[in-house]
């Protein structure tokens, strides 16, 4: 029995959209979003692009010389949050990334929802990939390929299942998703299994099903075509291609920068769970798994269990094949209580979920959010318990000089607040710096051997590090370098010489910041 339309009820679409959403804008989950200072640098490389009108082909951020190359494939991202921050700083890029990540998994659901499979597995399952995909949500371009991704997703399946996909929006979206992150590759990848599944089709299916299989195949290789050609719409070229091979063909970075690492297991982490219960339920389930579903699951499984930041693609990719797979198990076990009993409540709240047709909480929950971020009532920043916030103001205020070192995390946020009075060794953009200087880095990191070779040949005058590393004890016992300031998160260390002589006599009583346990505070 149908219902008649509520135009105030929200679905479940919509309330699991508003959840999301209020939960990144008002808990500590909203404050991880700035967690990686890689936000700094996209932000300054969108200013960049504004107020020269130029993508930068060559790197504009640290100091080496000559200029190394940098293919900015975020570019239009990276406008896109320059933008936002001019607005209203750093709150108005998380809350927008907020907004994204919200509407990706809303859409998923109701994507899923279209084949009117069980609901209160539905449930479980979206709520699963999203605790999984948690574990990268940060205000980064990468968060627009996630949503990109869902609408593409769903594009290539209607179109499979004849629900009316429309593969003319594809080449569009490529154009767009292209010039805004490299996540572009898994729209081709998605496309290829596609394509790659009707044309196997064409060979094993009986007669009748020939032709369906062949022009669905004709039409997806257009599709490919049209999009690798939209691809070069892009201010690389053909080198945008070619960037995400080079990168994951680059083993020394893929092996030491912690997000290209695999899954930690020994962690709490919800995405074993999505993976186990995705492979049981392959195993029980009666129901055939097609080409398409094995493929997908098989490539994203692998890539989730290669890299950690794969996991959301997994997740995407995995949450409608157990929706399929879960609703098998009823028809299955159809006669037993529990299968019955589920399946009537299913029905029931899907009836009273399918009358929901207003908008008016997650509206509401938008405009309440933007309200407050007008009265100042919200609002983001970097956390200085993390990050080197007071150091980089006492670097305002005294205008050091000369080549410093720095790890990472700092060089972003350095670029996010400096830029361009300092000039980096390092940032986030591993890609760029290739495997040779980040070997350079990681062994001044970790104080290896020869380090004092690398300083010499950079000219290294000042390091701005952690407050708690192998490194800053070794330069504490060393007269020929000087600690001119320390705090809980970093320590800005100068070289002895006459160049810093103010400096050195003007911070001479500085000494490291200790716990009140004695030991040093760590980053």
């Amino acid at each position: 029995m149908e219902r008649k339309p509520s135009y105030f009820l929200p679905s479940i679409g919509q309330f699991l959209f508003l959840v999301v959403f209020l939960v990144l804008t008002f808990s500590p989950a909203g404050k991880n979003m700035l967690a990686d200072a890689d936000t700094g640098y996209h932000i300054r490389a969108g200013d960049y692009i504004l107020e020269t009108r130029t993508v930068p082909k060559h790197d504009i951020f640290s100091y080496h010389s000559p200029p190394l190359p940098w293919t900015a494939h975020e570019w239009l991202s990276e406008v896109v949050m320059a933008v936002l921050h001019r607005i209203s700083g750093l709150t108005g890029v998380v809350i927008f990334f907020s907004l994204l990540i919200s509407l990706t998994y809303a859409l998923l659901f109701r994507y899923m929802r279209v084949y009117r499979r069980n609901i209160v597995f539905d449930v479980l399952i979206i709520l699963l990939a999203l605790v999984s995909s948690q574990i990268h949500w940060l205000a980064r371009p990468h968060i627009f390929s996630l949503f990109l991704m869902v609408v593409w997703y769903h594009l290539l399946d209607s179109y499979q299942n004849d629900r009316g996909g429309r593969l003319v929006l594809l080449p569009l979206i490529m154009l767009l998703w292209v010039n805004l992150h490299g996540g572009y590759l898994t729209g081709f990848i998605l496309t290829g299994v596609y394509f790659l599944g009707n044309l196997i089709g064409y060979f094993r299916s009986r007669e009748e099903e020939k032709e369906r299989a062949f022009r669905k195949a004709k039409y997806l290789g257009y599709v490919i075509v049209a999009c690798l050609l939209v691809s070069l719409v892009n201010p690389n070229g053909y080198r945008i291609l070619l960037f995400p091979f080079r990168l994951v063909t680059e083993s020394y970075i893929m092996d030491n920068v912690n997000e290209f690492l695999s899954p930690n297991f020994h962690k709490p982490m919800p995405f074993k769970y999505l993976l186990l219960m995705l492979l049981g339920m392959l195993a029980i389930s009666r129901k055939s798994v097609d080409f398409f579903e094995v493929v997908l699951v098989l490539l994203f499984t692998n890539m989730a269990l290669y890299s950690a930041r794969y996991i959301l693609l997994f997740a995407i990719v995995a949450a409608p094949v157990l929706s399929k797979q879960a609703e098998s198990l009823l028809v299955t076990a159809q006669e037993s209580r529990w299968a019955s009993s589920l399946k009537k409540r299913g029905g029931k709240i899907a009836t009273i979920d399918a009358s929901a047709k207003g908008f008016v909480w997650p509206v509401a929950g938008v405009l309440l959010v933007v309200f407050l971020i007008a009265v100042g009532g919200i609002a983001f920043q970097f956390d200085g318990k993390f990050k080197p916030v007071a150091a980089v103001e006492f670097l305002r205020k005294e205008h050091i000089d000369g080549n410093m070192y720095n790890n990472d995390e700092f060089g972003d946020y350095l670029i996010y607040a400096t830029y361009p009075r300092y000039k980096v060794f390092f940032d986030g953009r591993s890609d760029m710096y290739g495997s040779e200087r980040l070997k350079e880095f990681m062994k001044l990191t970790i104080f290896g051997p020869g380090w004092e070779k690398i300083v010499e040949k950079y000219d290294i005058r000042w390091f701005f590090i952690g407050s708690d590393t192998v490194l800053t004890r070794y330069l504490l016992e060393r007269p020929e370098w000087r600690l001119i300031y320390s705090d809980n998160v970093a320590n800005i260390h100068v070289k002895n010489s006459d160049e810093y002589r103010y400096l050195i006599e003007k911070y001479r009583d500085v000494t490291p910041v200790v716990r009140k346990d004695g030991s040093d505070e760590k980053e």
